[in-house]
């Protein structure tokens, strides 16, 4: 509804207009009266006033004066003149001042209720202009999120992409990092005030912590905050503009950068603990070059974790990995790890029985070799993140192919034996292998399988390509791209047909009113649904019902 406000210093004048004109008929909700400029200026700064009529000779500030001041405080209030003097002069300002028309006295009603119901369709037009770019925008927004996330996943999972395409993607996705220039690694967890098991208040939860890191952290440097394959949240950090040409891209900052980072990280534990009584710790790698340095810093940072012996040292839990004891593994085993071909891209190219040989040679030289259990532990990081991306790039989870595939996870004690984590390495691949080996189009399938489930499940709520794309982690072009291509038809034409397949047979077999099954099946307009269903069906609802009588 809109509100309107008069100004006049003949207060007859508003007091005839606001009496006499049908207000709610031209869907204006109520009538504010002002007899100065001043007074007009007074409620505007109390009120959510949308359309303000003015007169123009007020003693004082004058109407031209008024709408000139209102252009630059309230620029979406759409200003209309009253006036009565014809001169040319007036007219030529009002438009100069983008008023939305000029009416002379004395007024006619007729004239002047045109006048109002163009200034109110207007309004109405640029409110749903408007909810459609913030549509738009939000939209967009949720896509880059997941869009994030995943090139996020992969740079965590070891994924090697080309700077350029990297650079490209930062860009496109509104991540103010940049490729070739040192960054900084911080692993974030996190403790919840609430059962685990509550789905929504976890993803709040989340969603709290990484705005306060962003803000707290955003002061001083350029960063990037995101969940993490294991359930973490990970803030990728670089020095803005005014440090960063200091250092070159992968030499180690100094103090005065260390510093920053550990008074940002008590900003943020006090933030988190008073606001959401959460405890956090934080796991803050050496300095790398962004983005190759990624996968290794998040290893890293996860051993650091896991080590850390379930958080023991809980009044000081900002810890920088460049004092904890070093955890790298013994050089002829590390070698292996990433002598090329790496075993991701063994996974990658399904050269199974090649990345079960790299398995075995990297658990040979372990076995020679001095060993301890960080080193068990960085072995089971590098070949589990490996696993998981490998199967995330197909569409699936590691959950999904084995339900106990991370019990390590939670039960470190299996990582302590060598012989063990050998084991699980090797059984975990063939496991991988037997579910991914097969044909991609069988993968598209079993996704082309999930997605009518979710469609099944969900045909009478808010169904789109888009809400269905979120629920499988994928873009909603990519995603309708492999439907169309295993199935034939679009995904938006197959829920579409579902819905009309579900009206076609609660027609038939039930007594509810043709409105009642629009509501079910999700639409809104009735006259939409008789339409989209006489398009399959060659006939109305009602005459398809009459027919079936």
């Amino acid at each position: 509804m809109i509100d309107i406000l008069l100004v006049d210093d003949e207060s007859y004048v508003t007091e005839s207009l606001a009496r006499t004109i049908p207000w709610q008929d031209l869907g204006v909700r109520s009538v504010y009266q002002a007899e100065s400029a001043k007074e007009a200026l007074q409620l505007l700064e109390e009120q959510e006033i949308d359309i303000v009529v003015s007169d123009i000779r007020m003693p004082g500030m004058d109407g031209l004066e008024l709408i000139a001041e209102i252009a630059e405080r309230w620029p979406n209030v759409r200003c209309m003149l009253l006036t009565g003097h014809s001169d040319f002069e007036y007219a030529k300002r009002a438009l100069q001042l983008k008023a939305a028309d000029y009416i002379l006295k004395p007024v006619n009603d007729d004239e002047f209720v045109v006048s109002i119901s163009n200034a109110v369709e207007k309004l109405h037009e640029e409110w749903k202009e408007a909810d459609k770019y913030n549509q738009l925008m939000y939209d967009r927004k949720s896509d880059y999120t997941v869009l994030r996330n995943h090139l996020l996943h992969d740079l965590l999972l070891g994924h090697q992409l080309n700077g350029a395409l990297v650079q490209n993607k930062l860009q496109q996705y509104e991540i103010t990092l940049s490729v070739d220039e040192p960054a900084v690694l911080m692993l974030i967890q996190y403790s919840t005030p609430f059962d685990e098991s509550d789905a929504q208040s976890a993803s709040l939860m989340e969603y709290a912590v990484g705005n306060i890191a962003e803000e707290i952290f955003g002061g001083s440097f350029r960063v990037w905050c995101g969940k993490t394959p294991h359930d973490c949240l990970v803030l990728l950090a670089q020095m803005k503009d005014n440090s960063r040409k200091r250092y070159g891209a992968v030499e180690q900052p100094g103090p005065a950068v260390r510093e920053q980072l550990s008074e940002a990280a008590v900003r943020f534990q006090e933030q988190t603990s008073k606001f959401l009584r959460s405890e956090t710790s934080c796991f803050i790698t050496r300095w790398f070059s962004f983005p190759e340095g990624v996968a290794d810093g998040y290893r890293s940072a996860l051993s650091a974790f896991f080590l850390n012996e379930q958080g023991a040292d809980q009044n000081h839990s900002i810890h920088f990995l460049e004092e904890m004891v070093d955890r790298s593994l013994p050089a002829k085993a590390l070698e292996q790890l990433h002598k090329p071909p790496t075993l991701l891209h063994l996974l990658e190219s399904k050269q199974w029985s090649s990345a079960r040989d790299k398995i075995h040679e990297v658990f040979d030289l372990l076995g020679r070799t001095t060993r301890s259990r960080e080193h068990l532990y960085e072995v089971f990081l590098y070949v589990s993140n490996a696993f998981m991306y490998s199967a995330h790039k197909r569409g699936q989870f590691m959950t999904d192919i084995d339900h106990s595939a991370f019990d390590m996870l939670l039960d470190r004690s299996g990582i302590h034996s060598q012989d063990k984590l050998r084991g699980w390495a090797v059984s975990m691949l063939g496991k991988l292998e037997s579910e991914l080996s097969s044909t991609e189009s069988s993968t598209r399938t079993h996704l082309v399988k999930q997605v009518q489930e979710i469609v099944e499940e969900t045909l009478g709520q808010d169904t789109s390509v888009k809400t269905i794309a979120d629920k499988v982690y994928l873009h909603p072009v990519y995603l309708s791209k492999i439907y169309k291509a295993d199935t034939g038809e679009s995904l938006s034409e197959y829920i579409i047909r579902m819905r009309m397949e579900r009206a076609h047979y609660m027609l038939k077999k039930t007594n509810k009113k043709i409105y009642e099954i629009t509501a079910e099946l999700g639409y809104q307009n009735p006259q939409y649904f008789s339409k989209m269903f006489k398009k399959y069906y060659g006939m109305t609802p009602q005459e398809f019902r009459d027919m079936a009588d």
